[in-house]
């Protein structure tokens, strides 16, 4: 698959992905605001859903970035 090609599916799936992401961390997020779990609770979630994307996403990028093989 050529760079080009890959790049295209990339912008495509990254947008998508952070949408699915944002989504489900929201919905935790509010069951968590429903529980008392205390401000370091609170903190810890937010810590972790604030940087738990950027694994997935740099791989994505790693994927997009690959050089054309050469013919």
């Amino acid at each position: 698959m050529r760079q080009r090609t890959r790049k295209f599916i990339g912008v495509i799936i990254t947008p998508l992905f952070l949408t699915i992401y944002v989504l489900i961390m929201m919905v935790f997020g509010a069951a968590l605001a429903a529980r008392e779990v205390g401000f370091w609770g609170k903190l810890g979630y937010h810590a972790f859903a604030g940087v738990a994307w950027l694994p997935v996403v740099m791989l994505i990028i790693r994927w997009m970035s690959r050089p054309d093989p050469r013919e």
